[in-house]
Parts: C-alpha cells; sequence; structure tokens
C-alpha cells in the first residue's frame, strides 16, 4: 500500500512538473499599451481567461507607456514585438527606415457621427471663426502630434499660416480645460474622456472638428514588427484573433467593458457611462479591422504638413493574411 502511494505520489510530481514545464515554454509576445481607448487589450488584461488562445498556446508581457511614441521606439528598438501606435509615429518611422510593421489592428478611429477631436473656445469668445485665430494662442496636446497636420490644413483652408499665424503651445488632454477656462489659451484641443467633462459644466463651444479637415481619422492602431510576425506567424495569428475577440466583446458588452476600462483607467463608472462606447465617442469596428484608406489620407497630409519628408504608401503596412479581423 505504501508503495503504491509513494508510486501514485511520483506520478503526480512528474505530471506537475510537466505541467509546469509546458507552461514555461508557452511562447511570450511583448505587448505594449497606453490609456486610453484600448477596450480590446484592457479586456484581454483583465478577463484573459475569456479568449481562447492567451495563456494557452500564448502569453503576454504587458508594458505600459504614456503615450505611442515611447512605444514606436521601442518596436525600433526589439524591446516589444507589438504596440498601440499612432499613425504620425509609423509616418515618421517608414520615412526615415527605422521601424517596418505591419498594422495588424484598429483600436479607435473617426467617423460619420462618432466623437470627433476639436477645438474649443469660451462662450463668450470673440473668436467666431477659424480665421478670427489669427494672433491668438491655440493648445495642442504635444507639439508634433498627430492631430497638428490635420489642424494645420484647417488653417490653412481659413488663409491662416500655422506657422506665423498663431502661437502653438503644449498643453495635455487632461489639462485642456482648465487652460482655456483660465485664459492661459484662447483655443484649445478636446479629446475624451476630458471633453464630456467639459461639455456637462457649459461654458464651452466647439469651433471646428478634426472631421472636417480629414474624413475618418484613424487614431490608434496595433502595430507589430514585421521581422516579429514573418518569424512567428502563427503566433502573431493568434494574437491577432484574440484582439479581434477583445473588440467584439468590447462592443457588444457595454457595461461590462465599462467594469474593464474602470478597472485599468481607475474611472469612476458613472464618469466612463458619459461618454465610452455612445455616439460622443470614437468608433470602434467590431472586428478591428484597420482602415487602410484612412492612414493612406494621413500619411498624405503628414507629407504635405511636412510632418515627413516623403510621400508614403500605406498598403505596404498590410500583411496578406495576418489582420484583424481574424475568427
Amino acid at each position: 500500500m505504501l508503495r503504491r502511494v509513494a508510486q501514485l505520489g511520483l506520478a503526480l510530481s512528474a505530471i506537475a512538473v510537466a505541467g509546469t514545464a509546458s507552461a514555461q515554454n508557452i511562447p511570450t509576445i511583448r505587448v505594449g499599451w497606453t490609456i486610453p481607448a484600448e477596450e480590446a487589450k484592457y479586456w484581454m488584461m483583465k478577463r484573459p481567461e475569456k479568449f481562447t488562445n492567451l495563456g494557452k498556446t500564448y502569453k503576454i508581457e504587458w508594458s505600459q507607456f504614456q503615450g505611442t511614441s515611447p512605444m514606436a521606439a521601442a518596436l525600433q528598438a526589439g524591446a516589444l514585438d507589438c504596440a498601440t501606435q499612432g499613425v504620425l509615429p509609423i509616418a515618421q518611422g517608414m520615412a526615415t527606415g527605422n521601424l517596418n510593421v505591419y498594422v495588424v489592428a484598429q483600436h479607435v478611429g473617426e467617423r460619420p457621427g462618432s466623437f470627433s477631436v476639436y477645438w474649443a473656445v469660451k462662450d463668450d469668445s470673440p473668436i467666431k471663426t477659424v480665421a478670427d485665430l489669427k494672433g491668438k494662442t491655440v493648445g495642442i496636446n504635444v507639439l508634433g502630434s498627430g492631430i497638428q497636420g490635420p489642424m494645420e490644413v484647417m488653417l490653412r483652408k481659413a488663409g491662416l499660416d500655422p506657422a506665423k499665424d498663431i502661437k502653438l503651445v503644449e498643453v495635455g488632454f487632461a489639462l485642456s480645460e482648465d487652460a482655456l477656462r483660465s485664459g492661459r489659451v484662447d483655443a484649445v484641443n478636446m479629446n475624451q474622456p476630458f471633453a464630456a467633462r467639459a461639455e456637462a459644466k457649459g461654458g464651452t463651444r466647439k469651433l471646428f472638428s478634426l472631421s472636417e479637415a480629414v474624413p475618418n481619422i484613424v487614431h490608434i492602431l496595433e502595430a507589430c514588427r514585421k521581422d516579429f510576425v514573418d518569424k512567428n506567424p502563427e503566433l502573431a495569428t493568434a494574437y491577432v484573433k484574440d484582439l479581434t475577440a477583445g473588440m467584439k466583446m468590447a462592443v457588444a458588452n457595454r457595461d461590462e467593458t465599462m467594469k474593464v476600462v474602470s478597472e485599468v483607467m481607475k474611472a469612476p463608472i458613472p464618469v466612463l457611462d458619459t461618454y465610452l462606447l455612445k455616439p460622443n465617442d470614437f468608433a470602434r469596428e467590431p472586428g478591428a479591422a484597420p482602415n487602410f484608406e484612412g492612414i493612406q489620407a494621413m500619411f498624405d497630409v503628414y507629407a504635405d504638413a511636412k510632418q515627413v519628408s516623403k510621400k508614403l504608401d500605406a498598403s505596404v503596412l498590410k500583411h496578406p493574411k495576418i489582420v484583424a479581423p481574424m475568427e
């Protein structure tokens, strides 16, 4: 009897060791992320048991960043395999030859009826048109950011020289409302969730939005290094399938998505409820499909605005097979 118990113990130990070894052999994808608007990834972080491949055929090493440009640098350095990217960092990396990626999914963009990043002024401001910005101080989240090119399109349409006719200053999205109300700037760009908060208080009005300059703007995408995807097509496929599933779950179950986002952003659900996945939020494709036509339009704007040194072709960003939606 003791011998059988000992044999059983050895067998169980062997199974445990084998299981541990198997878990250790699961390949890891190094993924960069930021806040906000990455609901598919937030679902993967906080509800991993909902996904077919995550934790089974691969695992993720998550790294949080403060923006897309630092993630572009990390991709260039080989420190990340996949990461959230804005269109401008991708364009700049392509123009210099330092960043070679596939765009495998899209997190948020704009389309008719959705929220569009806009510039606001105070209700009592004498600024009534874009042309009235001449000689004024205008806030933008980051100098040289992805929305600066489309903003300059609007200024030129109004007959203004973006380099000479306004004073452009950096104002982070979280501080934009206070900067406008206090008079530190005459106009400032608004993004969610800060736009919803400002609108609820009243006293501000929209001057112009990016959708007036470039329709269907793409804001943030998921990009993976080409060498990573080319060497690990099955691994990349599993990841994109889970991104597709994550976006579908995020769009289909708003109540649970607000819980997930609250866990990540530490924002109260009543605040998220004012905009998240409502008409006053950014647009999300249910299958996380990238808008390559929109990316191309933005590439053209960046080239015209001299934010990149040459014309670029967005089609080279699309892998022939590994791109959302993938079931």
